[in-house]
Order: structure tokens, then sequence, then C-alpha cells
């Protein structure tokens, strides 16, 4: 079972809209049994899939804190099928102190979701915080790769640093040898010097992992997740489908689709 996290200390990098539309992607396109797990406060992957994560009565933070929540008793279905989401909401503010005197607090997540792969799921996606605390380590250590969604901004690069620090150093001091860095994908683009000067410097630190196919902005996928909706749903022939499918294609075969595939898979 792969188990993908979508990680970046800054916010504003297009994170969530990534997880979600890959997820989708996934279920979709390749028919597999996706769950994706929300782990920031807002609650915005749930949000982005219809889901009014202010009413339901448990999320991700009771079955990370309370022994007698099941996996089952928390993950909502999505209207797309094979995909299921694990919400988040503002208690996840409240994760760090529960587990401050835990010793293995780190491992939380990864434990209360080892029934997944039991339960048929192929693949497990994480939308993290956007931070390096407690909670984003809780997804590396549950994880096998890591997708970094890159703002074309000035200070792109530093947060790009402070990710593959962190990555390598939970490889080695919690035995996570596998764990990596497997796609840099660049977002918010558009054709300035800036942008193109800022991607060329991440070709040059990320020369095996960048992306080929970047992110720019497509008013289809905020209208898209103003509606509840993934791209797929809302406008599957879009711009922006086909280049979330190209992405999420990247992402998952390691590889730049095809482009004729790519433009028939996401029609």
């Amino acid at each position: 079972m792969r188990r993908i996290a979508f990680i970046n200390e800054k916010g504003g990098t297009c994170k969530t809209t990534l997880a979600v539309n890959t997820a989708a992607w996934l279920a979709r396109v390749r028919g597999l049994k996706v769950l994706l797990v929300d782990l920031d406060t807002q609650g915005h992957a749930g949000k982005s899939l219809g889901l009014d994560v202010r009413t339901l009565p448990r999320n991700v933070f009771h079955l990370l804190t309370d022994p007698g929540v099941r996996l089952e008793d928390v993950i909502q279905p999505s209207a797309l099928e094979g995909l299921s989401v694990l919400p988040s909401y503002k208690e996840m503010a409240d994760f760090p102190l529960a587990v401050a005197n835990d010793e293995r607090r780190a491992h939380r997540l990864a434990e209360r979701l080892a029934p997944a792969e039991s339960a048929g799921y192929d693949v497990i996606v994480f939308d993290a915080p956007p931070s390096m605390g407690i909670t984003t380590r809780n997804i590396l250590v549950a994880a096998t790769e890591v997708v970094v969604p890159v703002a074309l901004t000035y200070f792109a690069l530093d947060g790009c640093a402070e990710v593959a620090d962190t990555v390598r150093q939970v490889a080695e001091t919690e035995g996570r040898p596998e764990l990596r860095i497997t796609k840099v994908v660049p977002t918010l683009y558009r054709r300035t010097s800036l942008a193109t000067a800022i991607l060329e410097r991440l070709k040059a630190y990320f020369p095996d992992t960048l992306a080929a196919t970047p992110l720019g902005y497509n008013v289809k996928v905020d209208e898209a997740q103003s509606h509840g909706k993934t791209i797929w749903e809302y406008a599957p022939s879009s711009t922006g489908a086909r280049m979330l499918g190209a992405i999420a294609s990247e992402i998952y075969d390691g590889a730049p689709a095809k482009a004729k595939r790519g433009k028939k898979r996401v029609a």
C-alpha cells in the first residue's frame, strides 16, 4: 500500500488542491481504492469533497486520541467511487498537547491507520498542515513517499530545504530508509522572469524529482473547490484537469505521461 504525503511548511502552495485531486485521479482514472487523510485544522480536504466538517461527530483528532474510536467510525465516503476521506477540523490544534506525554507520539497516526491495508485500500494520501511540528512528523512516520508542492515565489527554496532536511532526519531516526521525496511540484506558475528563474533553481536542486508539469492558475480549479467537488467532477475537460492529471500521473508513475495519453484520460 503506497502512502503519499503532500508536505510543505509554508501555506499557500496548493498542497490541498494537489492532494485532493491526486487522490481523486487515482480513484477515477486508475480505479484504486484511496483514503485521503486530512490533518490540517482548517479541514479543507474534506470541504473540497463537499463534507460539512464542522458538524461531523468524530474526525481524525478523535481517532488519534481516543482508543475507543475505530478507523471505520471516522472515515467518510465521497461522491467519487473509490475515494474516501478521513476528515479533520480545528480540534487537531490540540493534538500536540494531547500526546505530549506519550513517548511514541510520533507513531500515533501510523498505528491508527494500520487497519487500512486489510480494509482493501490501495493508496493513502496525506494532506499535511503548513508546519513541521508533531502532526507532520506523524505523517512522515506513516508515509512511504513525500510530494513537496512549491509555490514559485521568492522564498520557495527555503521551504524545500526545510522539508528535505526533515525527511532525511525522520528517515534516519525512525528507521525508515524507504522514506524519501519522490516529487517536487512547482505551483502558482506564471510566465514571469522571477517564476522562470525560480523554476531553473528548482531544476538544479531537484534534478531527478522535479515534476515536468508546473501547476498554473486555472479558475475551474477554484470553482470546483467552492462547489465541494474535485476537478474531475466539475470540469473534467478543463486546462486545470489536464494539468492536475499530468501531475498526478507523474506522482504515481514516477515519469511524465505522454501528452496524447494524458489528454485522453482526463477528457
